[in-house]
């Protein structure tokens, strides 16, 4: 029986006919097909044909196609648009985020139609999402996410170019000569798209601003500004509305107010602080209690709602950190002067006063408007000094504090809070912001001090508002939320933590934080620390603002609100106005208003935490610029198709050691896995391995340090602090795990769990 025969006799069933008719009328739209020419196309013969005629009956009451003459079908085109947000990956080809889809919407590089990263589209869905994962093109940009671009200048005598340094645009931006604005050749500078024609790849646009010469600091500091679009200075109608403020508290203001002046009353904050938005006060009662009065800078006062600083703020939402400069919230005669609670000077609050026991348990609570004047600022430094046994102003008051701060602490980590004590990379810069040296700072009891007195004003000041009797509905209000983590990413990071012989239990919330709690401690001073404290955090989800109160599961809170950093948090300041308003006996406001601020301030938090990494990342290479050649000691952090990164261990600077660089074998990426594997000798890369690199290469204006490995031969045992294995160079566990067919799964460390390449 020959092979025609054979395949002829093949039995169909009904889903390998109905795929397989999809296919054929979905790469031929516009033809019609009788049930014998799909007969013929398939090969389909004997009793199959009335299963074929079955399957096209079907298809056609489900009016996927329509019959135009009887035993003639055609594909009947249905179409269906979304409207999401574009989310580009580093391979061109995006998903649309859309609230009308379930699932993202696949999107490949021809279906973008110049949509970019951020882009507010509308989607047209194509007929094989009907059966497949989502997918579409877009018809329609409604909203540009960005229009302004930093690059470098490119010019010829005919024509110029912006070449984009950041990654939010991978095409090139052509300038009209008439349209430089002076900049030159070579030159950082900040174009905006003024065009983009539908037949031409590449947009058109004009220079904005000229930033310098690529590599400047103040030029690749302005940069980062400009790619986050972060403002430069305020307007002169916003410093002017800030310069008007009197200084002076009028008599009936503090008439109004409870009165705190001859309380002792004190700040703690970092050495170069210059805004002081929060103090304590502290007085034994009669009763043998204590009461702590938790006094806020009283912006809401000084800011009313619509007005220009008002409006200002709320565009800017938040103070942003960058290394070598602050860009304030509000105008500095605001922040540093008459907001900030300066010592010896009277100052309006809105305050959160405690009484506690000797068991740090509250016991009465305020809220209100008063006024205070600090006696004493107190660096972390000094107040640490104190509670190590030196001496100082005020030391009763300060270990006090820190007695019943250390008690609030432990009730808080056993009512399940995830003690996430993260290391904070500083650098000391010289007098031009260049980096002279990299330090690491991590909170002591004195940050904690301030840290829980806080943490008690914000979950009582949410609770006031937000705990009210069953069946009361709670009033309108502004919460700091945070969601319990996703399951299938806790999973991905118990199995990367196996590796290094740890275990995180998860069969409840509360053993979760337990267990977490107990890694933390386990890794602490262990190479893989700061990796694995990184990977517990991006397994957490992001804490964002809302008005629906699903509580806050990393600190372990059931209502939680932000009211303590007004002059750098733009929700702090609502939080005020709202609370104010619903001491006095107000109506609940507007939740839709305030949900839409909510996002607006979780969004621009986000982009003030992507610009002040940009500025590490740039103050880390430009501190490595000079250590070329220089050999070290990292781990791996992330894997890519294109190589692994790895932070070095005594900086924690990162940077990429390229796939193209393995010298050896042929070295391919394992998607599935999440490692790099050689073809021939199986050598595994894998994340949380200690590796020993060279610096190559310090790209100030890419922000990007190129590495080399280091081969086995040129180890440094001393540094490497290798075992007798590794120095008889027997295979590594991952590689003998993959060897066995059985490899250690890890997706985490800078890629999704869907394996989505997207661009952060």
């Amino acid at each position: 029986m020959g092979k025609k025969e054979k395949k002829a006799k093949k039995n169909f069933n009904k889903k390998e006919i109905y795929q397989a008719l999809f296919d054929i009328f979905d790469l031929n739209p516009g033809m019609v097909f009788t049930y014998k020419q799909l007969a013929q196309r398939l090969n389909i013969k004997g009793g199959d044909q009335q299963l074929l005629v079955a399957v096209l009956r079907e298809m056609k009451s489900k009016q996927l196609l329509t019959e135009i003459e009887s035993g003639k079908f055609q594909y009947k085109e249905n179409k269906t648009y979304v409207t999401g947000i574009i989310d580009l990956t580093a391979r061109g080809t995006a998903y649309l985020i859309s609230d009308e889809c379930e699932d993202d919407v696949f999107i490949p590089q021809v279906g973008l139609k110049h949509a970019l990263n951020g882009d507010k589209v509308r989607v047209l869905l194509s007929a094989r999402s009907r059966r497949r994962r989502p997918e579409g093109e877009v018809v329609e940009i409604l909203e540009r996410k960005k229009t302004t671009f930093v690059g470098i200048i490119q010019r010829t005598r005919n024509y110029s170019f912006l070449v984009p340094t950041g990654k939010q645009l991978p095409y090139d931006i052509f300038i009209p000569l008439n349209c430089l604005h002076g900049a030159k050749h070579g030159e950082k500078a900040v174009v905006k798209i003024t065009e983009w024609p539908d037949n031409q790849k590449n947009p058109v646009g004009e220079v904005l601003e000229v930033l310098g010469t690529p590599g400047d600091n103040n030029t690749e500091m302005n940069a980062i500004m400009a790619e986050f679009e972060l403002p430069v200075k305020f307007p002169e109608n916003v410093e002017k509305a800030a310069n008007k403020i009197p200084e002076k508290i009028p008599a009936e203001e503090i008439a109004n107010r409870r009165d705190f002046r001859d309380v002792t009353t004190f700040t703690i904050d970092p050495a170069d602080a210059k805004d002081f938005d929060d103090a304590l006060s502290v007085r034994r009662l009669g009763n043998g209690n204590i009461e702590v009065g938790v006094h806020i800078a009283d912006v809401s006062y000084y800011v009313p709602e619509h007005s220009i600083l008002d409006k200002e703020a709320y565009e800017r939402a938040t103070s942003v950190y960058l290394v070598d400069r602050t860009i304030p919230m509000l105008p500095e005669r605001l922040s540093n002067g008459v907001c900030s609670l300066r010592p010896n000077e009277e100052k309006l609050c809105f305050s959160a006063v405690f009484e506690l026991n000797s068991r740090a348990e509250v016991q009465r609570q305020w809220f209100g408007k008063t006024i205070i004047k600090s006696n004493r600022r107190f660096t972390y430094e000094e107040a640490q000094a104190m509670i190590e046994g030196g001496e100082g102003d005020y030391k009763a008051e300060i270990l006090t504090l820190n007695d019943l701060a250390q008690q609030l602490r432990t009730e808080r980590f056993e009512d399940g809070a995830i003690n996430f004590d993260r290391i904070e990379v500083r650098f000391e810069l010289d007098s031009q912001g260049r980096p002279k040296g990299v330090y690491f700072k991590r909170a002591k009891e004195a940050n904690q001090l301030i840290e829980e007195f806080m943490l008690l004003a914000n979950k009582k000041v949410a609770e006031r508002i937000g705990k009210v009797k069953e069946g009361q509905k709670p009033k309108t209000f502004v919460y700091r939320v945070h969601e319990q983590p996703n399951e299938d990413k806790l999973g991905d990071f118990s199995r990367f933590i196996a590796r290094f012989g740890y275990r995180l239990r998860s069969t409840n919330p509360r053993t979760l934080s337990s267990s977490m709690n107990k890694l933390m401690g386990d890794v602490k001073d262990r190479p893989e620390q700061n990796l694995i404290e990184t990977l517990a955090i991006r397994t957490m989800a992001k804490a964002t603002y809302s008005t629906v109160n699903i509580g806050h599961y990393g600190l372990a809170f059931d209502y939680y609100s932000h009211f303590t950093s007004p002059i750098r948090r733009y929700p702090d300041v609502m939080t005020h106005r709202l609370l104010q308003r619903y001491l006095k006996g107000g109506r609940s406001a507007n939740a839709d208003k305030y949900e839409e601020k909510c996002k607006h301030c979780s969004d621009m938090e986000q982009v003030a935490a992507n610009a002040e990494r940009a500025s590490i990342k740039y103050k880390q290479v430009e501190f490595m610029a000079d250590k070329l050649g220089e050999t070290f000691m990292g781990t791996i952090s992330g894997v890519t198709q294109w190589g692994f990164y790895v932070e070095l261990n005594d900086t924690k600077c990162e940077g990429m050691v390229s796939i193209s660089e393995l010298g050896g074998d042929y070295y391919e990426f394992d998607e599935k896995n999440y490692c790099i594997v050689g073809r021939h000798h199986h050598k595994v890369y894998q994340l949380g391995d200690q590796v020993y690199v060279r610096v190559a290469k310090a790209n100030l204006v890419a922000r990007q340090l190129d590495f080399t490995l280091i081969g086995e031969e040129a180890k440094d045992e001393s540094l490497y602090e290798q075992t007798d294995r590794k120095r008889t160079n027997a295979p590594s566990r991952n590689t003998r795990e993959l060897r066995r067919g059985r490899p250690g799964k890890a997706r985490l460390g800078g890629k999704s769990k869907d394996k989505r390449k997207r661009k952060k």
